[in-house]
């Protein structure tokens, strides 16, 4: 389960990214609190504005940013983007402190935030692998996966509580040390021991270069599918969350952290799995979607605070076991030399398109009812779900490639044989 952490690099890798996952999760709580209980009178439009211009730069700047992530040092591009928001995460604490943060400060900072998240993204994502190689890639993955959702679980909780009894100000000012943890580990790491991806030329790393790459590859297409549809229409906890504790149920900051806790607890649980696992097959993806469909459904009808925070365990694990598994396959069936491109792409479909959805459920909250922004999600990714099986039921081939050498030998000898190379099948 915990492999890939007997290589040092990434020892010190994931303590610096754990630190900063708890920040960042701090933050997104305060962030939301912020926005809706103190400068606006608890407008959901306005959060989900919020999250627009969080991630509008990244449906801009992120094929860029995958070329940039292809041919030069991702630790560097990831360096420049930690300073950046560990700046702005000072400054806005500041504003707080001194009581002079206003609404526009917020959207301005979740705006600088995007962009230089828009280039860290790809880069992050691909830079694993050249710290534990392919071979222990998929656990790797998973416990980077666990690290975030273990951060999910712990970070709105204790945001919750030092919001009751601090400020707000006090929580973008640990998501700011986090930000200087996640630096110190970068440069503490060992260069020499790295794998990096071989040195590709602009032309070699070109845009165009990577979509035509993924355009050959109905086998990655279909994971990125999934990616839009689980990631990209799916993931509005942030919105219905919020929403669903205020305007539903009528609670606090901390009934808020707990939502954000239980969700938190079930995709741990699903990281752990897939690490324990040690690979991931495309029917637990599936299973993961119709598990999150169902459980979103009930909880949007949910008579009672605790009987949605408890369905938020489910389906917590659900959507980070579809994510989770999506993500490595994606991974380790992509070329080296294509990896940050490929990944910009996934990036897109899980944050890109949220400059349209995050306002389309923010406004769902104030027309419709708190439960519509919960309901949408489970009416996207159910009709995701549909496409996908169909697709893969009917496309042979999409079928063989998406069976990787994690399969035992017992299931290959069902499936085919395993792929080969970088996920082109066997002649």
């Amino acid at each position: 389960m915990f492999s890939s952490l007997s290589i040092a690099n990434f020892r010190t890798y994931f303590v610096g990214v754990t630190a900063s996952n708890i920040g960042s999760w701090m933050a997104r709580t305060g962030q939301s609190w912020l926005v809706l209980m103190v400068l606006t009178d608890q407008s959901s439009t306005a959060l989900g504005a919020v999250n627009s211009f969080m991630f509008l730069p990244s449906l801009v700047l992120a094929p860029l940013a995958g070329s940039l992530a292809d041919r030069f040092p991702k630790y560097k591009i990831m360096l420049a983007g930690q300073v950046v928001m560990g700046l702005d995460a000072i400054i806005l604490s500041t504003l707080v402190f001194t009581g002079n943060v206003q609404l526009w400060h917020v959207y301005m900072f979740a705006f600088i935030d995007g962009a230089a998240g828009a280039f860290d993204q790809p880069a992050r994502a691909a830079f694993v692998s050249e710290i534990v190689g392919n071979q222990k890639l998929p656990n790797a993955i998973s416990l980077n996966s666990a690290s975030f959702n273990a951060a999910r679980a712990l970070g709105p909780g204790i945001a919750g509580v030092v919001i009751a009894v601090f400020d707000t100000g006090v929580v973008f000012a640990v998501d700011a040390l986090s930000f200087i943890t996640m630096i110190v580990a970068l440069l503490a790491l060992d260069k020499k021991l790295l794998e990096p991806a071989p040195v590709q030329t602009r032309e070699q790393a070109s845009i165009i270069g990577g979509f035509r790459y993924l355009a050959r590859r109905p086998d990655l297409m279909v994971l990125v599918f999934i990616g839009l549809a689980v990631g990209g229409f799916g993931f509005n906890f942030i919105i219905s969350n919020a929403v669903m504790a205020t305007q539903e149920f009528g609670r606090g900051s901390g009934e808020y952290g707990i939502l954000g806790s239980m969700m938190g607890i079930g995709a741990v649980l699903a990281a752990m799995t897939s690490a324990w696992v040690g690979g991931f097959r495309i029917r637990f993806i599936l299973l993961g979607m119709g598990v999150y469909t169902v459980f979103s459904a009930v909880a949007a009808f949910s008579p009672s605070y605790w009987l949605f925070a408890g369905l938020q365990v489910p389906i917590g694990f659900a959507v980070i076991m579809s994510l989770l598994g999506a993500n490595a396959l994606l991974q380790t069936h992509t070329a080296p030399e294509f990896r940050g491109r490929v990944l910009a792409v996934w990036g897109i479909t899980l944050t890109g398109i949220a400059p349209v959805v995050s306002p389309t459920v923010g406004w769902l909250g104030d027309a419709v009812g708190p439960y519509s922004t919960v309901l949408f999600g489970a009416i996207c990714v159910g009709i995701a779900l549909v496409i996908v099986t169909a697709l893969i039921m009917k496309n042979h081939q999409i079928k063989l490639r998406l069976v990787t050498n994690q399969f035992p030998p017992k299931l290959e000898a069902v499936f085919g044989p395993p792929s080969i190379g970088y996920g082109e099948p066997k002649r």
